[in-house]
């Protein structure tokens, strides 16, 4: 995936360059589970805080500041709370992952937030992390700054055409789509789940995957969205060792 990254590193730092002083430059990562968005957008963020490092050696304070983040959209899940109360509790539990365990006119809220022109008074803006321990979100654990300008969101839902999901990717600069194999997916979630104690063995983590991850994947790949970019994710034995 190296060279599609560079690829995407030069192409995302002239967008931002050419990007007006007072806005944000917003790119949606999205994919299957198990596509390796979430690595792609970490590794983009800091390859743009690397590279704007380097276009200004300057040793002051606002060179040295994170001008690029990953932001995922995990603490928009729906509380355990939230998912007790739906019609079929069980399906709910059974299918989180899902869209609709998810709570997108909230993550709705956060990105026209981050929309909004920047001026000398915006104040950071706040969004939810997940809490893999207590299996909920964490309310405003997550700050983003005015001087960050550049956010590569991800999420399996950024490029979905469908309701209000299809009104977030139009608010975004430019959706990417992570492809991957469905096999390559459904080992990739066998050892997560095993390693995260989502299950319990690999016999659990595959009827998991099967039965819900995978089928999400489908969802999202019949009702993708156009979009700019589609990075081939590469089958990387360092998953072997997860």
């Amino acid at each position: 995936m190296d060279e599609q990254v560079d690829r995407l590193v030069k192409k995302t730092w002239a967008k931002y360059c050419s990007t007006p002083s007072n806005a944000r430059l917003m790119i949606a990562v999205s994919g299957i589970p198990g596509s390796g968005k979430t690595e792609l957008a970490s590794t983009m963020s800091h390859r743009i805080n690397q590279l704007h490092a380097s276009e200004n050696p300057s040793s002051s304070t606002s060179c040295r500041t994170p001008i690029a983040t990953s932001l995922p959209m995990d603490g928009y899940h729906l509380t355990r709370a939230q998912l007790s109360a739906l019609p079929n509790p069980t399906q709910a539990f059974a299918r989180r992952g899902a869209a609709f365990t998810f709570d997108p006119y909230k993550f709705l809220h956060l990105v026209r937030a981050l929309r909004e022109p920047l001026t000398p008074s915006t104040k950071p803006i706040y969004a939810p992390s997940f809490d893999h321990a207590v299996k909920d979100p964490v309310e405003d654990d997550i700050a983003i700054d005015p001087g960050v300008r550049v956010i590569f969101f991800e999420g399996n839902y950024l490029s979905l055409n469908k309701e209000p999901w299809d009104e977030v990717a139009s608010l975004m600069d430019e959706l990417w789509f992570v492809d991957v194999d469905f096999e390559v997916a459904r080992k990739r979630l066998v050892r997560r789940h095993v390693k995260a104690g989502i299950a319990g063995d690999e016999v659990q983590a595959d009827i998991r995957a099967r039965e819900n991850d995978l089928v999400n994947g489908r969802e999202i790949v019949e009702f993708r969205l156009p979009v700019q970019e589609v990075v081939s994710s590469i089958h990387d034995p360092a998953w072997e060792r997860l």
